[in-house]
């Protein structure tokens, strides 16, 4: 006569295969990193979707990019992009601690007033993304902002910062960020806005283009905001103090 096995036994058994399917993944994951030291990237997850979303609309897939090594990229965008983005890239692990202690307290709030008003989505999570954080999201992750994706980003990140140089981290991304709609990469972006390579970009050109980063599609139809304006001479004016890896 067969015997089935105990629920206790069948929960150990999921356990198990849930342990060994998550630490396969960490492992490609290591693999996939590992490999970024010597050969670039082809794609980030996030430019797959990009891909996806461009091809079904009426106009068709628009797409600029082009690799580029990080001699020629222009030092004013490499300082540019830390100032905006990350103004202690070179000597963080990964992860500023201070700002994501505060986007934990931000989330753990956002929790309890969706809970408290029986709000039937998921709170919005939020995050003080660095540079490798922003890498590690756009390279391997999707866009949904959930505490296990957060989490699973965290890792990543210091897969990054374990297996790469901070110097290829930075090229890595600068080479790969979104710029506008279909526009990927320094090299794109220097010749979309301003018809000239990524290494002859000026410190304003440069300055204007990592304000850019956090809306790129919305600054891109607005060039002449005064946001854009005024942001990018405040970076200008604090491009000095950045240290390159």
């Amino acid at each position: 006569m067969m015997t089935w096995p105990r629920p206790l036994e069948l929960l150990a058994r999921l356990l198990i295969l849930v342990a060994v399917a998550v630490l396969a993944l960490q492992v490609y994951f290591v693999g996939r990193v590992a490999l970024m030291a010597v050969i670039a990237p082809e794609s980030t997850a996030f430019q797959r979707s990009e891909v996806w979303r461009l091809s079904q609309q009426p106009k068709g897939l628009r797409w600029r990019q082009e690799w580029v090594t990080y001699d020629q990229i222009s030092d004013p965008l490499k300082r540019a992009v830390i100032v905006s983005e990350d103004d202690i890239f070179v000597r963080h692990d990964g992860v500023q601690w201070e700002a994501l202690e505060k986007a934990w307290r931000h989330n753990a709030r956002a929790e309890a007033q969706a809970l408290r008003a029986r709000q039937g989505s998921a709170a919005k999570v939020v995050g003080g993304s660095t540079i490798t954080q922003q890498l590690a999201k756009n390279l391997f992750l999707s866009g949904e902002r959930t505490l296990l994706r957060k989490g699973q980003e965290f890792v990543l990140t210091l897969m990054l910062e374990g297996l790469l140089s901070k110097r290829r981290i930075l090229e890595i991304y600068l080479n790969s960020v979104e710029w506008g709609e279909g526009v990927f990469g320094a090299e794109a972006a220097a010749q979309h806005y301003f018809n000239k390579p990524a290494s002859a970009l000026n410190a304003w050109e440069a300055s204007r283009l990592a304000v850019m980063l956090p809306r790129p599609k919305y600054f891109e139809k607005l060039p002449q905001s005064a946001y854009l304006q005024g942001r990018a001479e405040v970076i200008m004016g604090r491009l000095p103090s950045a240290v390159l890896p």
